[in-house]
């Protein structure tokens, strides 16, 4: 496996992720700036402010897992299912490079998320 190339890939993923992330934040301080509104406008404000925060928690999760990929890097443990140490599969690193689990403790985890 070409760990480096991995590692291009996780980064340039940080990077794109923490310029979104400071884009969200610069809309949400605009959005907050004093105009006149009538109710339409504060529900569309309301509405558009709780999908920006939906999208920025789902974007720092992400940040988070890619980072934690970066460490395994480090520690020599990329590649391996956090669950079970078997390999990850090759297509799946190359899909999700910043995943920690195999396509089977993905499944398990998918079905305890989907079940809370």
């Amino acid at each position: 496996m070409n760990i480096e190339h991995f590692k291009h890939e996780l980064i340039a993923k940080e990077r794109e992720l923490q310029s979104n992330l400071a884009a969200l934040e610069d809309e949400a301080r605009a959005s907050g700036e004093p105009e006149v509104r009538d109710s339409t406008d504060d529900a569309t404000s309301s509405q558009a402010a709780s999908e920006a925060l939906d999208e920025s928690t789902l974007l720092s999760q992400t940040l988070e897992q890619v980072r934690d990929a970066l460490d395994r890097i480090k520690n020599g443990t990329y590649g391996k299912c956090t669950v079970c140490g078997r390999p990850i599969e090759p297509a799946r690193l190359e899909a999700v490079p910043w995943t920690p689990y195999c396509l089977e403790h993905q499944a398990k985890h998918d079905r305890v998320a989907s079940a809370n």
